[in-house]
């Protein structure tokens, strides 16, 4: 752990340093601009990408992987490094982003179910104050249809519109924007994406504040359709490290994933530049939130599993800095404190100085955030309302509800307690303490805990099949149900 954490600090600082000289600004600079009072009204540019777990950065000590450009971001911001998606699966985490409220409250604990479209959502909280808003990318919550076109009374407040509600055909990657005519970005999505958002930031910037959000569909797979460019930096597969939770029997095809995926974060990682620098070329990097996230992980055969949903922490756990240089000490600040996915919507308002909506569910940590509030937020709610599609129940998959704190995660499925690590001294997981009489008096504390968040999300941890029919859903061909 002390090696680890040596080398990621490491990292951080020797990225954060090489950033500023790339981006024109010294560290004295950088300091000036974090000590600015915050404007009335800030720009908001949130990105996040799909699948892109934590353990896949350099800031976090990953050797392999190639992202200087996000590693300097990481030393110009404040990184939350134990951010979790607390229902690590696609449409879920939207949700939960949009409204700020938790999955059994919106009701999307499934893919491809819709939004209710009078949802008091973030982009109509920040239009109602004034706002431009924009969204770019992959949408995932209208629910009519991955590839049919979402009407304006649909798009949850957001004016500017060039979206898909979902592919993973990268190089030929279809979206919509005001008329029901199909369009496709040029080459590889992301790059294309990343090129319109530089354009909606250049024709605002200095104008009216505005909220810009850019969805990225990789590194999720197809793991080997990155630039052919970004595949070359990654020619020797078998020479990537991997993490002791890798069965042997797995470690050669974990290698060859890995290899794609970091070739996906590669071209991701240049394309972080390119915002970052359009951000400052525009004259409006000092007043501008950028966020960097992911919806979840992804296991990469880790536990012998792939994908999302399950409660191990290349799943749950995702990468989130957040970068705005007029909130004192705001750059390159860790804060290990647990931040769930419903906490995003109203910290954002409140960095923003704009009333929550009584309907939000998360906390407002913007106080935290500027030093004037202790990180008090002792857990993370994790949970599997409904097992479906890669983790069926035919697949293995269980409901499932868990705490994830800064140092313990605990988890029980409809049977009871089912796992307890405890993070500091088994990062990787391996040693399942749950019943474990040593760490009874752990695991009570936790399961007070997790009894306590449920009961503030009034969630009743019932089977799966009876959320499905409270909210009249049906199941999907690929669960084994009708």
């Amino acid at each position: 752990m002390k090696e680890h954490d040596s080398r990621r600090q490491f990292l951080q600082k020797a990225a954060f340093g090489a950033a500023s000289a790339a981006m024109g600004m010294s560290l004295q600079e950088a300091a000036s601009a974090a000590a600015r009072r915050p404007s009335e009204k800030p720009n908001v540019v949130f990105i996040f990408a799909d699948q892109w777990r934590v353990q896949s950065t350099g800031y976090m000590g990953n050797p392999d992987v190639k992202t200087p450009n996000l590693d300097g971001l990481a030393g110009q911001s404040i990184n939350f490094t134990n951010a979790v998606s607390g229902c690590p699966v696609c449409s879920p985490y939207r949700a939960s982003l949009l409204t700020g409220q938790y999955w059994l409250t919106h009701g999307i604990f499934y893919n491809d179910k819709p939004l209710d479209p009078d949802a008091a959502t973030i982009a109509k909280v920040y239009a109602e104050a004034g706002y431009k808003t924009g969204y770019i990318g992959k949408w995932h919550v209208d629910g009519h249809g991955r590839t049919s076109f979402i009407p304006r009374e649909r798009r949850q407040g957001f004016e500017f519109w060039k979206v898909l509600e979902c592919t993973h055909n990268y190089n030929k990657s279809l979206y919509y924007g005001e008329t029901d005519v199909k369009k496709y970005w040029d080459g590889y999505d992301a790059i294309s994406q990343t090129r319109e958002a530089q354009r909606y930031i250049r024709e605002h910037a200095n104008k009216s504040p505005f909220v810009l959000f850019m969805s990225w569909g990789p590194p999720h797979a197809p793991y080997q359709t990155a630039p052919e460019k970004y595949r070359k930096m990654f020619p020797d597969p078998e020479g990537i490290v991997l993490p002791a939770n890798v069965p042997n029997s797995l470690r050669k095809k974990a290698q060859q994933e890995l290899a794609g995926y970091y070739a996906h974060i590669a071209a991701l990682d240049d394309c972080i530049a390119d915002v970052a620098g359009t951000l400052r070329e525009s004259g409006i990097e000092d007043n501008t939130i950028l966020v960097f996230t992911s919806d979840h992980g992804d296991m990469l055969y880790s536990h012998n599993m792939t994908k999302k949903q399950k409660p191990w922490e290349e799943s749950i756990r995702v990468p989130f800095l957040i970068r705005y240089p007029a909130a004192h000490g705001s750059a390159g600040r860790e804060i290990d404190m647990p931040i769930n996915t419903p906490d995003i919507m109203p910290t954002l308002l409140g960095l923003s100085r704009i009333d929550i909506p009584e309907s939000v569910e998360g906390r407002d940590f913007s106080a935290v955030i500027r030093g004037s509030q202790s990180p008090d937020n002792d857990a993370a709610l994790i949970s599997c309302p409904v097992p479906f599609h890669q983790w069926s129940y035919g697949r293995g998959g269980r409901e499932y509800r868990g705490v994830r704190t800064r140092r313990y995660t605990y988890t029980r499925d409809l049977n009871g307690p089912w796992l307890l690590y405890d993070n500091k001294m088994d990062p990787h997981q391996l040693r399942n303490l749950c019943n474990n009489p040593e760490y009874a008096q752990v695991q009570q504390g936790l399961e007070k805990m997790l009894a306590q968040k449920l009961k503030e999300t009034n969630d009743k941890f019932l089977p799966g099949p009876e959320y499905m029919a409270m909210w009249n859903y049906t199941w999907d061909g690929s669960d084994g149900r009708k």
